[in-house]
């Protein structure tokens, strides 16, 4: 065979295999799809990542199949997903402490979460609320700041461990009202919001899903939400910036991403899917009974969010000096 004859089989081999490329494309999905999840089955992310699992194999008319990667915070399931095959069969429901707050804390390469996915779009988002116990005596965001620049021996804050989301929210508070309180570190939220509810710590945050029954029982007053508006299921607690904190905005999502470079047709097929499952009354009345809110962005203004919550943590990080377990 000859140079020209071989370059001529070469073209049409590769011919065949782009045919085959974009067909395989347009296609898609044609077999399950693997969904990664960060955490251990039973958790809030699993849980919701299930029902979204179900809703999202409706759209696309195929089985969508979640597998646990539990480990570093979500970190894993993350690395997994950057290091998959880009063809639209492995995606991650990826909490945001996996891509804006654990790789700044742990000092992670393992993944860029600017730079080494393509991301789909936020499916929910979910807030904070400063939760502080009966036996103290403020009664607002301003009285806690006031009473601990007055007593800067005096006031705690407890959190699921260092780094942990809550960890970062109260140290936020802290570096904005130029205050001091020590970080008191438990393994997990429920032992620290015992000893919030006794006293033995000053206050802590935690999802509003959890700590709303500490809050309608009276053994815990909810002085502020993180987000920026008020939450329905507590409406009569103001946001930190209506309680006086400027520009505090601290929200957590959950979001659909793939590998780096997924096909622009699986991408097209995937924003739609998505999109239609946040409009799904059923769904949307799901999640909002487990504390979530619908959020409808996507892909590029996750990019925008992901860059600037990264930087907002690694500020937060470096001035704290918070060193990584």
């Amino acid at each position: 065979m000859n140079r020209r004859t071989q370059l001529k089989a070469l073209a049409l081999l590769c011919s065949a295999w782009l045919t085959f490329s974009a067909q395989a494309q347009s296609n898609w999905p044609e077999r399950p799809i693997r969904l990664l999840v960060g955490y251990a089955p039973g958790g809030p992310v699993d849980s919701t990542a299930r029902t979204f699992a179900k809703y999202l194999g409706d759209q696309l008319k195929q089985t969508v199949v979640v597998e646990n990667r539990a480990g570093a915070s979500g970190m894993i399931a993350a690395d997994q997903t950057a290091k998959a095959a880009p063809d639209g069969y492995t995606l991650n429901f990826v909490a945001s402490p996996s891509m804006t707050i654990t790789p700044v804390v742990q000092r992670s390469k393992l993944f860029d979460p600017r730079k080494d996915f393509t991301l789909i779009g936020s499916v929910v988002q979910y807030a904070n609320v400063l939760l502080i116990g009966p036996e103290i005596q403020a009664k607002s965001v301003q009285e806690l700041v006031a009473y601990a620049k007055a007593n800067p021996e005096k006031v705690s804050f407890g959190s699921a461990g260092v780094g942990a989301s809550n960890h970062l929210s109260a140290e936020l508070l802290r570096q904005s009202t130029n205050t001091q309180m020590l970080h008191v570190p438990y393994k997990g939220n429920s032992p620290a919001m015992m000893d919030v509810v006794s006293g033995k710590i000053t206050f802590m945050f935690d999802i509003i899903s959890t700590g709303r029954p500490f809050i309608e029982s009276g053994k815990a007053r909810g002085l502020a939400v993180t987000s920026k508006q008020r939450n329905p299921s507590l409406p009569n607690v103001p946001t930190m910036i209506e309680a006086g904190i400027a520009d505090y905005e601290v929200v957590g999502w959950l979001a659909l991403m793939g590998p780096l470079n997924l096909p622009e047709p699986v991408v097209a097929k995937l924003t739609t899917a998505l999109d239609a499952v946040r409009k799904d009354p059923e769904f949307r009345k799901t999640v909002e009974n487990g504390g979530y809110t619908i959020d409808m962005i996507g892909g590029r203004e996750l990019a925008e969010r992901i860059a600037r919550e990264y930087v907002l943590w690694e500020n937060v990080v470096a001035k704290g000096n918070i060193q990584p377990n």
